[in-house]
């Protein structure tokens, strides 16, 4: 390709990857933010001109269309605008309002928002703001750091937080941690690349990446697991799963329950109706442990219990006979699950599939490892 038709076609916008839920819980978000901050801004700061700020339209798209962005963290959005609020005015007052104060100021603000780790690309314009925002700006001198822009920014934060909490959206964006609560990093994270290769990597491209490391780590653990889903969809969980099922009834003794895990040396039972229907699952760990106190140092739940169904685990994951084994791996290493009631349509327990049967399925299925 001739090197110009090149260059004219990386000016092509990339598709998104963004589904159509996610774009329209980003307008619907934005606009009702953008409502809220406004009308409890004018309330608060009815006697204040301006009571709210155009770049706040600028922070609401990070906070609702990019919530996993770092420049649409909290302490950014705060930090961000406030900072460059200050330095704004500082530069005002320094060098006039002129094109040059505006200048400086963008270019000061960027630093101090990069010196205290809270980028946020709208506190540029907060910065130009301060400068050349008119007479209303200037009378307010450093209150406008706080009064319109660290109440604006606050409000709109709040706002997002609440939106996105309740939409089912990550907001702050977590990284992912280890589910025994130890240092050690989470069992798909413990071969390939380290979070030490991936930053040194990220380090060596020199430039800033919209996107945190952890987030990044975790987007490619996902793809390793998806084509080891793919490597592996052959084989299902009917064809790993044990059907000669332990169970145990919701009516049952505990006692009961005991024997029969000591007897078949298993860990886990399924509890299941008189139709075999499951409705929950009771293990070692429910016994000694329970569910109504977390501390391991109380009586142990199997001397005051008289029932299985007072110790048994209610909320149980389960798999389908037809469900690839691969879509169990997750659940099996990060997900911390060590036995899977194996159900039909009709939510009857027609197998059983532990961490033992999904390691042999695995290894069976390598390449070569029949050879």
């Amino acid at each position: 390709m001739h090197p110009i038709l090149s260059r004219l076609r990386s000016l092509v916008p990339a598709p998104l990857t963004v589904g159509r839920r996610e774009m329209l819980l980003g307008c619907l978000g934005a606009g009702l933010g953008l409502c809220v901050t406004e009308w409890l801004s004018l309330h608060t700061l009815g006697t204040t001109d301006p009571w709210f700020l155009a770049p706040m339209g600028a922070s609401a798209v990070l906070l609702f269309a990019v919530p996993a962005s770092p420049l649409a963290q909290p302490w950014s959005i705060l930090g961000g605008n406030t900072v460059s609020a200050l330095v704004g005015v500082s530069c005002a007052l320094l060098l006039g309002h002129t094109g040059l104060a505006a200048s400086a100021a963008g270019a000061l603000a960027i630093a101090a928002m990069f010196a205290l780790r809270c980028l946020h690309p709208p506190g540029g314009a907060v910065a130009v703001t301060a400068v050349l925002g008119g007479q209303a700006v200037t009378h307010l001198g450093y209150q406008f750091a706080l009064s319109p822009v660290a109440l604006n920014s606050g409000l709109l934060m709040l706002a997002a937080l609440l939106f996105n909490h309740f939409t089912h959206r990550r907001h702050p964006h977590p990284a992912p941690g280890p589910s025994h609560h130890t240092r050690d990093p989470l069992p798909s994270r413990r071969l390939g690349f380290t979070h030490d290769d991936l930053t040194r990597a990220l380090a060596s491209q020199g430039e800033l990446l919209d996107i945190r490391p952890e987030d990044l780590e975790d987007i490619l653990v996902q793809a390793q697991l998806l084509a080891s889903q793919r490597q592996w969809g052959e084989v299902r969980c009917r064809d790993i799963m044990s059907r000669d099922v332990v169970h145990i009834g919701p009516r049952d003794s505990v006692d009961e329950a005991w024997a029969r895990l000591a007897y078949h040396k298993i860990k886990a039972l399924p509890v299941v109706e008189a139709d075999g229907t499951l409705c929950g699952i009771v293990s070692l760990h429910d016994f000694f442990i329970g569910h109504s106190a977390p501390d391991p140092r109380r009586q142990p739940v199997m001397s005051t219990a008289r029932y299985v169904e007072e110790i048994m685990t209610r909320e149980v994951r389960s798999a389908r006979p037809e469900q690839p084994i691969g879509d169990l791996a997750g659940l099996f290493s990060d997900g911390g699950l060590h036995h899977m009631p194996v159900v039909d349509g009709a939510q009857r327990v027609v197998g059983m599939i532990t961490q033992s049967d999904v390691v042999a399925a695995l290894f069976r299925s390598r390449p070569g490892a029949d050879a």
